[in-house]
Protein backbone atom coordinates (compact mmCIF):
# COMPACT_ATOMS: atom_id res chain seq x y z
CA UNK A 1 0.00 0.00 0.00
CA UNK A 2 1.32 3.04 -0.92
CA UNK A 3 1.26 6.31 1.42
CA UNK A 4 -1.55 8.56 0.68
CA UNK A 5 1.00 11.60 0.44
CA UNK A 6 3.10 9.63 -2.06
CA UNK A 7 -0.02 8.44 -4.16
CA UNK A 8 -1.01 11.93 -4.23
CA UNK A 9 2.71 13.35 -5.49
CA UNK A 10 2.57 10.15 -8.16
CA UNK A 11 -1.05 11.53 -9.00
CA UNK A 12 -0.57 15.13 -9.64
CA UNK A 13 2.58 14.50 -11.78
CA UNK A 14 1.55 11.87 -13.75
CA UNK A 15 -1.89 14.04 -14.70
CA UNK A 16 0.07 17.60 -15.03
CA UNK A 17 3.32 15.93 -17.05
CA UNK A 18 1.45 16.69 -20.22
CA UNK A 19 0.72 20.58 -19.04
CA UNK A 20 4.78 21.21 -17.46
CA UNK A 21 5.89 19.89 -20.89
CA UNK A 22 3.79 22.31 -23.21
CA UNK A 23 4.74 24.97 -21.12
CA UNK A 24 8.47 24.50 -21.67
CA UNK A 25 8.37 23.48 -25.07
CA UNK A 26 6.58 26.60 -25.54
CA UNK A 27 9.78 28.45 -25.26
CA UNK A 28 11.24 26.51 -28.45
CA UNK A 29 10.04 29.06 -31.52
CA UNK A 30 12.39 31.92 -29.12
CA UNK A 31 9.65 34.32 -29.39
CA UNK A 32 9.46 34.22 -33.16
CA UNK A 33 6.27 34.62 -35.02
CA UNK A 34 3.22 36.62 -34.75
CA UNK A 35 2.41 37.79 -31.41
CA UNK A 36 -1.60 36.26 -29.76
CA UNK A 37 -2.47 39.94 -29.84
CA UNK A 38 -1.56 40.79 -32.96
CA UNK A 39 0.11 44.03 -31.22
CA UNK A 40 -3.46 45.20 -30.32
CA UNK A 41 -4.11 47.05 -27.17
CA UNK A 42 -6.93 47.00 -24.20
CA UNK A 43 -8.78 49.58 -24.85
CA UNK A 44 -10.05 50.49 -21.25
CA UNK A 45 -5.84 50.67 -20.59
CA UNK A 46 -4.10 51.34 -23.32
CA UNK A 47 -1.77 48.66 -22.59
CA UNK A 48 -0.52 45.63 -24.92
CA UNK A 49 -3.57 42.87 -24.59
CA UNK A 50 -0.69 39.52 -23.71
CA UNK A 51 2.52 41.41 -24.57
CA UNK A 52 4.99 40.97 -27.39
CA UNK A 53 6.36 37.27 -25.72
CA UNK A 54 3.19 35.16 -25.92
CA UNK A 55 3.13 34.28 -29.89
CA UNK A 56 1.07 32.03 -31.75
CA UNK A 57 4.03 29.67 -32.66
CA UNK A 58 4.92 29.21 -29.15
CA UNK A 59 0.80 28.51 -27.91
CA UNK A 60 0.84 26.01 -31.16
CA UNK A 61 4.62 24.47 -30.66
CA UNK A 62 3.82 24.17 -26.67
CA UNK A 63 0.18 22.46 -27.32
CA UNK A 64 0.81 20.14 -30.19
CA UNK A 65 4.46 19.11 -29.38
CA UNK A 66 3.49 18.03 -25.85
CA UNK A 67 0.59 15.80 -27.19
CA UNK A 68 2.85 12.43 -28.00
CA UNK A 69 4.19 12.56 -24.25
CA UNK A 70 0.78 12.44 -22.95
CA UNK A 71 0.03 10.01 -25.12
CA UNK A 72 2.62 7.72 -24.49
CA UNK A 73 1.82 8.58 -20.87
CA UNK A 74 -1.90 7.33 -21.31
CA UNK A 75 -0.33 4.16 -23.79
CA UNK A 76 1.72 3.20 -20.28
CA UNK A 77 -1.00 2.98 -18.06
CA UNK A 78 -3.54 1.10 -20.22
CA UNK A 79 -0.97 -1.54 -20.62
CA UNK A 80 -0.50 -1.76 -17.15
CA UNK A 81 -2.13 -4.50 -15.22
CA UNK A 82 -4.39 -2.93 -12.55
CA UNK A 83 -2.17 -4.15 -9.47
CA UNK A 84 0.65 -1.64 -11.15
CA UNK A 85 -1.95 1.41 -12.35
CA UNK A 86 -0.47 3.45 -9.10
CA UNK A 87 -1.98 6.75 -10.93
CA UNK A 88 -4.89 7.51 -12.92
CA UNK A 89 -6.04 6.16 -16.57
CA UNK A 90 -6.57 9.56 -18.17
CA UNK A 91 -9.22 7.76 -20.84
CA UNK A 92 -10.52 3.77 -21.24
CA UNK A 93 -8.20 4.09 -24.57
CA UNK A 94 -5.84 6.06 -26.43
CA UNK A 95 -8.39 7.65 -28.69
CA UNK A 96 -10.04 8.97 -26.13
CA UNK A 97 -6.87 10.34 -24.20
CA UNK A 98 -6.34 12.78 -27.08
CA UNK A 99 -8.93 14.81 -26.17
CA UNK A 100 -7.78 14.73 -22.04
CA UNK A 101 -4.19 15.17 -23.20
CA UNK A 102 -5.06 18.11 -25.58
CA UNK A 103 -7.66 19.65 -22.76
CA UNK A 104 -3.78 19.43 -20.31
CA UNK A 105 -0.99 21.02 -23.49
CA UNK A 106 -3.77 23.77 -25.15
CA UNK A 107 -5.39 24.60 -21.61
CA UNK A 108 -1.62 25.18 -20.09
CA UNK A 109 -0.88 27.35 -23.23
CA UNK A 110 -4.28 29.43 -23.03
CA UNK A 111 -3.31 29.64 -18.71
CA UNK A 112 -0.17 30.88 -19.67
CA UNK A 113 -2.01 33.84 -21.68
CA UNK A 114 -4.30 34.20 -19.67
CA UNK A 115 -1.24 34.79 -16.54
CA UNK A 116 -0.08 37.75 -19.13
CA UNK A 117 -3.20 39.02 -19.31
CA UNK A 118 -3.59 39.83 -16.16
CA UNK A 119 0.31 40.96 -15.55
CA UNK A 120 -0.26 43.40 -18.18
CA UNK A 121 -4.01 45.05 -16.62
CA UNK A 122 -1.70 45.09 -13.35
CA UNK A 123 0.62 47.73 -15.56
CA UNK A 124 3.57 44.98 -15.39
CA UNK A 125 6.02 44.79 -18.60
CA UNK A 126 6.22 41.58 -20.46
CA UNK A 127 9.25 39.47 -19.11
CA UNK A 128 8.80 41.28 -15.69
CA UNK A 129 8.61 39.01 -12.57
CA UNK A 130 4.98 38.24 -10.87
CA UNK A 131 5.45 35.14 -8.33
CA UNK A 132 2.55 32.91 -8.42
CA UNK A 133 1.01 34.96 -11.51
CA UNK A 134 3.81 33.30 -13.45
CA UNK A 135 3.72 29.77 -12.15
CA UNK A 136 0.11 29.05 -11.87
CA UNK A 137 -2.29 29.79 -14.57
CA UNK A 138 -0.85 27.56 -16.66
CA UNK A 139 -1.50 24.75 -14.59
CA UNK A 140 -4.92 25.84 -13.03
CA UNK A 141 -6.75 26.53 -16.95
CA UNK A 142 -6.44 22.59 -17.69
CA UNK A 143 -7.32 21.69 -14.06
CA UNK A 144 -10.48 23.80 -13.61
CA UNK A 145 -11.22 22.51 -17.54
CA UNK A 146 -10.67 18.60 -16.25
CA UNK A 147 -12.92 19.24 -13.49
CA UNK A 148 -15.44 20.50 -15.66
CA UNK A 149 -15.12 17.58 -19.03
CA UNK A 150 -13.25 14.66 -16.86
CA UNK A 151 -14.11 15.24 -12.78
CA UNK A 152 -13.70 11.35 -12.69
CA UNK A 153 -10.21 11.60 -13.39
CA UNK A 154 -9.57 15.36 -12.31
CA UNK A 155 -11.57 15.41 -8.77
CA UNK A 156 -9.49 12.40 -6.73
CA UNK A 157 -6.47 13.34 -7.79
CA UNK A 158 -6.71 17.42 -6.93
CA UNK A 159 -9.41 17.67 -4.51
CA UNK A 160 -7.45 17.04 -1.27
CA UNK A 161 -5.02 18.64 0.69
CA UNK A 162 -2.35 16.63 -0.58
CA UNK A 163 -3.39 17.50 -4.05
CA UNK A 164 -3.51 21.16 -3.58
CA UNK A 165 -0.24 20.46 -1.78
CA UNK A 166 1.69 18.89 -4.60
CA UNK A 167 0.27 21.13 -7.52
CA UNK A 168 1.87 24.29 -5.23
CA UNK A 169 5.35 22.69 -4.85
CA UNK A 170 6.08 21.20 -8.01
CA UNK A 171 4.89 23.50 -10.09
CA UNK A 172 6.69 26.26 -8.38
CA UNK A 173 9.86 24.21 -8.18
CA UNK A 174 9.57 22.61 -11.83
CA UNK A 175 8.38 25.88 -13.21
CA UNK A 176 11.54 27.84 -11.23
CA UNK A 177 13.95 24.83 -13.19
CA UNK A 178 12.82 24.97 -16.37
CA UNK A 179 13.11 28.43 -16.71
CA UNK A 180 16.27 28.99 -15.44
CA UNK A 181 17.56 25.51 -17.62
CA UNK A 182 15.77 28.05 -20.33
CA UNK A 183 17.64 31.29 -19.53
CA UNK A 184 21.08 29.20 -19.68
CA UNK A 185 19.84 27.43 -23.06
CA UNK A 186 19.32 30.92 -24.75
CA UNK A 187 15.72 29.76 -24.95
CA UNK A 188 14.36 32.40 -22.09
CA UNK A 189 15.35 35.88 -22.17
CA UNK A 190 14.80 36.11 -18.08
CA UNK A 191 15.22 33.32 -15.27
CA UNK A 192 11.89 33.60 -14.60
Amino acid sequence: MVDPWLSSLMAVLWVLTPAYIANALATLPRGRGPPMDFGRVWRWDGRRILGPSKTWSGFLVGGFAAIPFGMIEAGLILAASPPWRLVPVLAPNLPAAVLVVALLTFGAMTGDALGSFVKRRLGRESGSRAILLDQLPFVLVPIGLGFLFYPSVFVPVFVSGWGVFWVLVVTLGLHTLFNWIGYKAGLKKVPW
